[in-house]
Formats: C-alpha cells, structure tokens, sequence
C-alpha cells in the first residue's frame, strides 16, 4: 500500500507533469472505482490542473476553469491500487472487463483542442476493489480527509504534538500510529520501520510511554518518514514500488537477519495483514505471540 513518502513522491512526480495541463477526457473504466457522482467525473473536462498536493495518502488533483468551476480529483490508492504515467496512451479507448484498468484520464495538447496522447492509468490488481476516487469541490468534503489527524511532517507537528495524541490512549502504539484520524499517512509498513528504529514492542501501550521513550518514539517517526521522502523524491511513478521495498529493514522482511542486531525478524499475523518486528531490538528478545501460526500448530 502507498504510504505518506510515496505518495508524497506521486504528488511531486505529477505536480510537475500536470500543473497548467487540461483534461482532454476521463474515461472510467470500472464503476466501483466513483465514490462520488455530483460533479460528475467528465466535469473534471476542460478544467486545468493547477496543483497537485498530498492529504495524509490521498492524492489532491486540483482543477479550475472548466465548466463546472473549482474541482479536486482526490485519489486513495488503497492496497492495491497504483498510478501508471503513459506517455502515449492507446488510441482506442479501454472496454470494461476484468483487467486492472480503473480509470483512464487523457490530457489535452497545449492549445487545449485536441487529444496529447498523454496521461495517466489507475488501476487496481487483486479482487477486493477499494481504489477510490472522487471528484468534489472542496477536499474535505471527502470523508477519509476529513477526518484526517495531522500530517506527521509538518513543521507544526513538534514532540509536544505527539505527547498530546498519546497522553492517556489505552491503545497498541502500533495500532495508534496506523490510525489516519490520529496521524495520517502512516500505514502498516512505516509503522512497523518506526518501531524498530524507536526499539519498541508494537504491544507496548501508548499510555505507558515514559517522556524518554516519546522523544525516542518522535525522533524515529520523523526521522524514518524523512529519509523515506528524501529516497523517493524524483524517482519516476513506475519505480516507487521497488523503492519502497528497498528501503524497509523490517516490514516485509520475516526470516531474514535484522540489519541492526542479526537477531531473524519475525512476524505475527492477523486476519488480512501481518507486522515484522526484531525480537532483541524490540521486545527483550522475547517471541510476541502469533495467534494464527498457534492455531494452525495445534
């Protein structure tokens, strides 16, 4: 899943490609993908994009000039779900099946008059369908934005802010730092890079954070989603997968030596993710129990 530094890079990578670009057409290819239905998504035809920005790991297409005035195509890429940059789009256009194909939007040519033959592809592998895209006049008025908590990397967002969304939550800080309406833009991966650079046991309760394991907790999450930007930054859309993957010293890694102490990294499973963790780093070297590797042992 796209997290906060990919799709930070997204933005980036089509703020440069879109910005005083027109929609020449938007061609939705599979229904489920339209959250929305007023403006339509062939609103979006004619208006310009003027600015592309990130909103936790929603991506914010700004668009204004068309007949249907101001509008934003917010994407959320969801699990599965991917952005592919096509310098040439094909001619005809994509029938409905059951390919990955999504949506298709195509841009104008600089004058505005006909088709440029290039774009942009959504799509979606897999078969739970959960690629949403809007279209709206006001991003808020898309629920998920909403009710976002703060963005992890603004300058604003100080130790003080983090004490203060912790203080007193008698919940799992790995679960805590997941939660889009308490920080956004952290999923189940930078979660899991977070708590190893930290040296925290993802069960540890956040109310039980002493005021050093905070600025310890603080320091790795900027630190960890920083460096994740700074390795994305200008890496071309097709390649921020690879790059993600990369980049993670834990999450993802069950089996394989952890980079810090040589301990293996294991990984406890649940009903549709799993979280990987470095027993000597994180938890004093003891197993966090796997429930569903007991059940299938019994």
């Amino acid at each position: 899943m796209p997290e906060l530094p990919e799709v930070e890079a997204l933005s980036g990578f089509l703020d440069e490609r879109l910005s005083g670009r027109s929609v020449w057409r938007v061609l939705p290819v599979a229904v489920s993908v339209l959250k929305t239905y007023d403006p339509p998504v062939q609103a979006l035809e004619g208006c310009t994009f003027t600015g592309v920005r990130r909103a936790g790991k929603f991506l914010d297409m700004a668009a204004d000039g068309g007949p249907a005035g101001g509008l934003h195509l917010v994407v959320h890429l969801a699990r599965a779900g991917w952005l592919r940059w096509q310098d040439a789009l094909p001619a005809a256009p994509p029938r409905p099946g059951k390919g990955p194909l999504a949506l298709r939007l195509e841009l104008a040519d600089a004058s505005g008059g006909a088709a440029s033959g290039e774009g942009f592809d959504l799509t979606e592998a897999g078969t739970q369908k959960r690629l949403a895209v809007h279209v709206v006049r006001d991003p808020r008025q898309v629920p998920g934005v909403a009710r976002l908590g703060p963005d992890p990397l603004a300058p604003e967002f100080d130790r003080e802010a983090l004490a203060a969304l912790l203080g007193g939550r008698r919940q799992r800080i790995k679960g805590l730092l997941r939660d889009q309406s308490v920080v956004s833009g952290i999923g189940n991966a930078y979660s899991d890079e977070i708590l190893h650079a930290a040296r925290m046991s993802p069960f540890k309760l956040a109310a039980d954070l002493s005021e050093e394991e905070v600025d310890t907790l603080y320091a790795a999450l900027r630190d960890t989603l920083a460096d994740a930007v700074e390795r994305a930054r200008g890496v071309p859309a097709a390649g921020l997968k690879a790059g993600k993957r990369l980049g993670l010293r834990v999450h993802g890694r069950a089996g394989e030596t952890c980079p810090v102490c040589g301990d293996t990294i294991r990984s406890v499973s649940f009903r549709d993710s799993a979280l990987e963790y470095c027993p000597t780093c994180q938890t004093g070297g003891r197993p966090l129990a796997d429930r569903r590797m007991s059940r299938l042992l019994k």
